[in-house]
């Protein structure tokens, strides 16, 4: 759809603009405009949220600047998702920010510069605008991390991100490159029709998906590309590792959907042969590894790997003997499972923050020893998120598995939906744990939990929310699998 209306950038516009509004009053007012920075971030982003959400009700495809950003279903609700995610980030990360002298300015632009960095990779439609959307998001990110300067743990994690960062945007930029020379152009839509044509000569295109499938798995914390996700999770501060663990890791999704999907489809044999390699190994690494994991945050940061692992399933599902009937149905399962992890990830750094106090990180299994004693409601909401994340029903985590290992099932690859079955037996065992120390164990620390009204409550409806979609899963999994069937260019 050519002339599209201009309309359908507003909730975009919207979060630029508020960037620019909460710049000048960081600015201007200083140290006595803090407050209202949050506030210009909280409103925006959940109103632009709100919005994106409204926005994937239309199934039209609408392209602006020259086809280079594209507004479609698909883009629009994973737009929503991590809008959200972020509104709901800066809600859980206020106290501990205030805490620690971080309630300052710079982490909120950082964190909604990095959030239209991710906005511009669910939409682009270009490798130019891919990228800049990466840089954008990957930037802001290093930036974030390092925000802490007085702590050496945080520079040093941020320093690894940097110099990582760097080399797998070489990897990517590398790729692009090839595979412009190749086909002479660089809009997904231009692509797919000069890879489908099948006059390109093959060694050249299979190398420019090489380094491209290198640039997404770095991005998504994949095996052998994750050694910066466990420093990174545990170095920085915890409402900085949320930022980092949440909305980027749907946003790498979506940016590796654009890629590999609507790009390189007719190279599926090629790069699907890859990721079965990329999620094999995240399963087993993420899983086996976090066993031994003392530090909570360096635990979920293997729990991550593995997560990603799974979304990985449904991505190299979704060609089968080159048939692409099961497509939307596998890469539905791989939206929907990235949903779910993130509204997750929220749940379980949410409670981490909140277990903390000034001077004081509660990040270690000791921390959440007795913690049922000390607060049955956050006790429980820690173990819906930690049930979720081992796949036990009635939550979520169960059926986004399910579907995922279905798809895999569908795809012939039995023996990768056994590993991923076998491996997730060992992951049950280091959250089981945690659910163990919260409510068998005495509590080594008797201090009051404090937390505001707003976090208890976003709290308690974050854990409510994995219960009531692992019971009724159906009307979210219809979007996503309504919102891929609009987009893929079938």
């Amino acid at each position: 759809m050519q002339n599209a209306p201009m309309s359908a950038l507003l909730p975009d516009a919207l979060v630029m603009a508020a960037v620019v509004v909460a710049w000048l009053n960081d600015t201007f007012a200083g140290q006595a405009g803090r407050r209202t920075t949050y506030l210009i971030s909280l409103v925006s982003t959940l109103v632009a949220g709100i919005w994106f959400a409204v926005q994937a009700l239309d199934p039209a495809q609408h392209y602006f600047f020259s086809r280079m950003y594209v507004v479609d279903s698909f883009a629009s609700l994973m737009k929503a998702v991590v809008t959200l995610g972020y509104t709901v980030s800066i809600i859980y990360s206020r106290k501990y920010l205030e805490d620690r002298n971080l309630f300052r300015g710079d982490f909120y632009l950082l964190g909604m510069f990095s959030l239209l960095g991710q906005l511009i990779m669910i939409s682009g439609n270009n490798f130019l605008t891919l990228y800049l959307g990466l840089e954008l998001m990957s930037l802001s990110l290093y930036a974030v991390i390092a925000l802490r300067r007085d702590a050496s743990q945080s520079n040093e994690a941020a320093m690894k991100y940097y110099v990582l960062g760097a080399l797998a945007s070489g990897f990517l930029l590398y790729g692009i490159s090839m595979l412009y020379g190749a086909t002479g152009s660089l809009e997904l839509n231009e692509v797919l029709k000069a890879v489908a044509s099948g006059r390109i000569n093959d060694v050249v295109l299979l190398f420019g998906v090489i380094f491209i499938v290198a640039g997404i798995a770095f991005k998504m914390g994949a095996v052998p590309f994750h050694m910066w996700v466990p420093d990174v999770y545990q170095g920085a501060p915890t409402a900085m590792t949320l930022i980092v663990g949440g909305g980027p890791k749907v946003a790498a999704f979506a940016w590796g959907l654009r890629f590999l999907v609507m790009g390189l489809l007719p190279l599926a044999v090629d790069w699907q042969e890859m990721l079965v390699i990329l999620a094999a190994l995240s399963l087993i690494v993420g899983n086996i590894t976090g066993i031994v994991q003392r530090n909570v945050k360096r635990m979920l940061a293997y729990s991550a790997i593995s997560n990603m692992g799974f979304v990985l399933l449904g991505l190299l599902a979704g060609v089968v003997d080159g048939k692409t009937s099961s497509a939307a149905s596998a890469y539905g399962s791989a939206m929907f499972y990235s949903i779910v992890y993130l509204v997750t990830t929220l749940g379980s750094f949410g409670v981490v923050m909140l277990l903390g106090r000034k001077d004081f990180e509660a990040d270690t299994l000791d921390d959440f020893k007795g913690l049922n004693q000390r607060n049955p409601v956050y006790a429980f909401v820690m173990m819906v998120m930690m049930f979720s994340l081992a796949g036990i029903p009635p939550t979520v985590g169960f059926y986004a598995k399910l579907a995922v290992l279905e798809a895999t099932m569908n795809a012939g690859l039995t023996w990768l939906a056994v590993l991923a079955v076998i491996t997730s037996l060992f992951g049950a065992f280091y959250y089981l744990r945690i659910v163990k120390l919260m409510y068998f164990d005495d509590p080594q620390d008797t201090s009051v939990i404090a937390a505001d009204s707003s976090k208890r409550l976003l709290l308690t409806l974050n854990g409510i929310a994995i219960v009531v979609l692992g019971i009724v899963p159906g009307p979210l999994m219809t979007v996503c699998l309504q919102a891929i069937s609009h987009t893929l260019p079938l």
